[in-house]
């Protein structure tokens, strides 16, 4: 997607430690406009698929998945990362690698939220080594929900995750892919 493309070369940092900060449109401060485009064009990706629920994780994917989910007219239902006082025990859980926070921590949803009748689409904002992502489709896996696809904002693919879950069949449907990140800040995208 070229405008994704134009916006991370515009307003996108590379960091030392192999880090693409877009906190000014993504993920800190969300550009309404700008990522319902994202969502509409996740919508396009995936309409025909029967999606009756988006799953995604806190925190960052939440905004992503909400304007997502207008268009596909489904509820959203997000993992957390901790266990909460206000959810029962009755729960799926995987535990996953924070790349961004280097630590690890569980992803949980309530039972009552993720159903087997349910078709998810599974929305996130980055993916890199996949771990958040395999988190998310063990969950789905647990419940015994079908997996209609993972829409992936930005995907690192150098470093492998998507290809790890293409290879189990999963699809995975990233609106810019790149191919490589320098300290100097050159991003080169995947064509």
């Amino acid at each position: 997607m070229k405008l994704l493309e134009q916006r991370i070369i515009s307003d996108g940092k590379v960091l030392p430690g192999d880090v693409l900060k877009v906190n000014s449109f993504l993920n800190h401060q969300i550009d309404v406009k700008f990522v319902s485009q994202l969502g509409h064009e996740f919508h396009r990706l995936f309409a025909d698929c029967g999606v009756n629920k988006i799953l995604t994780i806190e925190s960052s994917g939440v905004g992503i998945a909400c304007l997502t989910a207008q268009f596909f007219d489904v509820p959203v239902v997000f993992a957390k990362k901790a266990k909460t006082s206000n959810i029962s025990s009755d729960v799926y859980s995987a535990s996953a690698h924070s790349y961004t926070h280097g630590n690890e921590y569980e992803a949980v949803v309530s039972k009552d939220f993720l159903l087997p009748s349910d078709k998810v689409l599974i929305i996130d904002d980055f993916l890199a080594n996949g771990a958040a992502l395999e988190a998310l489709v063990s969950i789905c896996e647990q419940a015994g929900a079908e997996i209609a696809g993972c829409g992936i904002v930005i995907e690192k693919q150098y470093q492998g995750g998507g290809d790890k879950l293409r290879a189990r069949g999963i699809r995975v449907e990233s609106l810019a892919k790149i191919r490589s990140m320098s300290d100097d800040g050159k991003i080169e995208f995947c064509e």
